[in-house]
């Protein structure tokens, strides 16, 4: 069966379904792009049902259709662990974030009405899903380029025409950056064509074709400098904050759970398969601007009075951590650092939506606006809780154990770099609490503000679209083994092929690591 090309095309033909309804059926738009999502989510878990973990085999569900020969461009996809994962992450956000999105392209007596219509912005809901899917599908990498960059289309239109005041600057801001980023990974794309001399844009045949040092270094620049701005891996993050704080609560839960990811999926499929030589000698500098972008997101978000302005700075500092145990190639690290990929997306999207639940009510982002929401709204205030001690790394949350195996795995390195960045990045943690609980203290305790005592609990359906994240937030937590179960075989084919001999483990923690995590 065609899985993937099925779970490409579902949300364009539901995009396409939910534009063409006549005007003025704001609500069928809205039922036909969620039953469409959650097709597309039960066909996602059908297909992860059928993955084969131990088959062997690089990717599963493989489909191929030549697209322009004379290139030798296919429609290439497939999947393996870490490509599945990310898939399922998209698939599991998009129904949420529709269900969250009920009323935001409504304009209804918002002090920034919208531009387009509501049906313009569920469509572009299903489009973006359609493209996420496919970047992380697409074994073509002229294939992965293209969804890249059309990935761009829909964000900018979603937080353009209906974000908060400062629209379209952010919009602007997100799209210069991001086509900046596009147009290197166009020309290293092409490099790599004429370089590898194949006649082939298909990943595993390009894998190992670069032999030459110093052309590996030039085209592993041209696409990690495109991936270090879509993640945003600091010092090319400066866009993030602006383009999070003014889109929409559900365009930032995409953005930065999973839109970002594809920068460091990227770093992982591309940059280390491709260019393993280059990336081992780019590795120290990599690892360095991973541990910067810890320290700094944290020590900025501490001083942020914005919610989402705090939650996005918060994001650069996990994507340190992402980047640094992609980076460190070790089993440990690398596997951390997939499962990072997800349980940010979890944790940072609750995180999202329930400050947009907040500013729904309060009509304001400023923390300081707010202020013992906890004796009016217990049920917002302990989401909020919950989903923030996700954000900070508590044990028994998910973040903990991605964070935990991404500073061991580096740790393993047991070469002073690795073993000082693992110790520094640890002081993230600590930081992560300041800001975490800081904000939570402003705007759930004290006495109740004025400006907040009519405040309404969360209602039926915010519970429904809350409640998924808190479970897979505690559920994986606990027990992460089936995730990286799949994610496993797909990181230590990685490790194989960039040539890296496997560290041996802490003492303790490879034990520890088999019985409670998989791993």
């Amino acid at each position: 069966m065609p899985w993937l090309p099925i779970l490409i095309a579902a949300p364009v033909l539901g995009a396409v379904g939910v534009a063409a309804l006549p005007k003025g059926s704001d609500k069928a738009a809205k039922q036909l792009a969620l039953a469409v999502s959650l097709v597309v989510l039960a066909l996602t878990l059908a297909m992860a049902f059928q993955f084969p973990l131990e088959s062997g085999k690089r990717f599963a569900f493989e489909q191929t259709y030549s697209w322009i020969p004379s290139f030798g461009v296919n429609f290439g996809v497939g999947v393996d662990g870490i490509a599945l994962v990310m898939i399922a992450l998209s698939a599991v956000l998009v129904p949420i974030v529709i269900l969250a999105s009920w009323h935001d392209a409504d304009g209804t007596g918002a002090e920034n009405p919208p531009k387009r219509s509501v049906k313009t912005y569920f469509s572009l809901l299903l489009v973006l899903e359609a493209m996420m899917i496919g970047v992380f599908a697409a074994t073509d990498v002229f294939l992965f380029y293209v969804f890249f960059e059309a990935m761009l289309i829909p964000m900018y239109f979603m937080i353009g025409s209906y974000g908060g005041a400062q629209r379209s600057y952010a919009a602007v801001k997100f799209l210069l950056y991001s086509l900046f980023g596009g147009l290197l990974m166009l020309v290293a794309v092409i490099a790599l064509y004429v370089t590898a001399g194949k006649n082939t844009f298909m990943f595993p045949e390009l894998v190992g074709a670069v032999t030459d040092p110093g052309v590996q270094k030039w085209l592993f620049l041209g696409f990690f400098i495109a991936f270090a701005i879509k993640a945003p891996l600091w010092p090319f993050h400066t866009w993030l904050p602006d383009a999070a704080a003014q889109a929409p609560a559900g365009a930032a839960v995409l953005l930065v759970g999973v839109l970002d990811k594809v920068g460091t999926y990227g770093m992982l499929r591309l940059c280390l398969e491709l260019f393993p030589d280059a990336a081992k000698s780019f590795t120290p500098l990599v690892i360095i601007l991973s541990v910067i972008g810890i320290v700094y997101g944290a020590i900025v978000a501490i001083g942020q009075t914005d919610m989402k302005r705090l939650i996005a700075y918060t994001s650069i500092s996990h994507f340190g951590f992402i980047a640094m145990g992609v980076f460190a190639m070790t089993s440990n690290a690398q596997a951390g650092a997939t499962l990072y990929m997800v349980n940010h997306g979890f944790s940072t999207g609750a995180l999202f939506l329930i400050a947009g639940f907040l500013i729904y009510r309060r009509g304001s982002a400023r923390i300081d606006d707010y202020g013992g929401v906890q004796k009016i709204a217990p049920v917002l205030a302990g989401t909020f809780l919950v989903s923030g001690l996700s954000g900070l790394a508590l044990p028994g949350l998910s973040s903990f154990v991605s964070e935990f195996m991404v500073l061991i795995g580096t740790y393993q390195r047991d070469e002073v770099l690795f073993v000082t960045s693992a110790i520094i990045g640890t002081t993230g943690v600590i930081l992560a609490a300041i800001y975490i609980l800081w904000m939570y203290k402003r705007v759930a305790n004290g006495p109740t503000a004025e400006s907040v005592s009519g405040m309404k609990d969360l209602n039926g359906r915010e519970k429904l679209v809350i409640a998924p994240l808190l479970v897979l937030i505690i559920g994986l937590g606990f027990y992460p083994k089936p995730v990286l179960d799949v994610i496993n075989p797909a990181v230590q084919h990685t490790l194989t092929s960039v040539g890296v001999k496997e560290q041996p483990p802490v003492a303790g923690v490879g034990q520890a690591n088999e019985k409670g995590a998989g791993n």
